[in-house]
């Protein structure tokens, strides 16, 4: 069997303060089950033991507002609330847990960390097929997200205990239908192994 490493590679989503911290936008919402659920930490560890290219993507609103349209609730929230989200914003910054690894960030202002870029393009050109999803939240960007690379032709899997939404319900609820809908969802000790195949 050939090895997918040298063909994958991780997408970290939204591992940003307004998304991650008690002071950022929602941190109201998530904060509190990430710091339960162990995330972040089991995260940024299989984000250094993976050995492939680890991808960030931030949602951000420049001035002019760039490629957002509100044509969603959540849309039109973080619109009105755009100065946060400005790139340079205290809240836009990738956390401090997983700043030093941040090598590559990519912004955009869709929910999918695929759409508004060039990041799909970019990984098909680098022989990129096969995506292993980290961030938060599970039914926000990690489902847009993982279910866009799979329409988009990418193997996917969501790394099951690197991600987490704002209940438990919701999280499974959201496990359970990308289990459908992508290559299916791994445990981070699964994806490794798989990873080094």
């Amino acid at each position: 069997m050939t090895s997918i490493a040298p063909r994958a590679a991780v997408l970290a989503l939204h591992w940003q303060v307004n998304v991650i911290k008690p002071e950022g936008f929602f941190g109201a919402m998530l904060a509190e089950p990430v710091a339960r659920g162990g995330v972040i930490e089991r995260a940024a560890r299989f984000h250094e033991e993976a050995g492939v290219p680890v991808y960030f993507t931030r949602f951000t609103i420049p001035e002019g507002e760039g490629q957002l349209v509100r044509n969603t609730g959540f849309m039109r929230m973080t619109a009105d609330a755009q100065e946060v989200f400005r790139p340079d914003a205290p809240g836009a910054r990738i956390i401090p847990e997983m700043a030093a690894g941040a090598q590559t960030v990519v912004d955009n202002q869709k929910l999918s960390g695929l759409a508004g870029n060039d990041l799909a393009a970019r990984l098909t050109e680098e022989g990129v097929d096969t995506l292993f999803v980290t961030g938060v939240a599970t039914n926000l960007t990690v489902e847009q997200t993982a279910r866009h690379g799979t329409d988009l032709g990418f193997t996917v899997h969501v790394v099951r205990d690197c991600v987490t939404a704002g209940t438990d319900e919701i999280h499974e609820a959201s496990l359970a239908n990308l289990d459908l809908a992508t290559a299916g969802c791994l445990t981070t000790q699964d994806a490794l192994a798989l990873l080094r195949a």
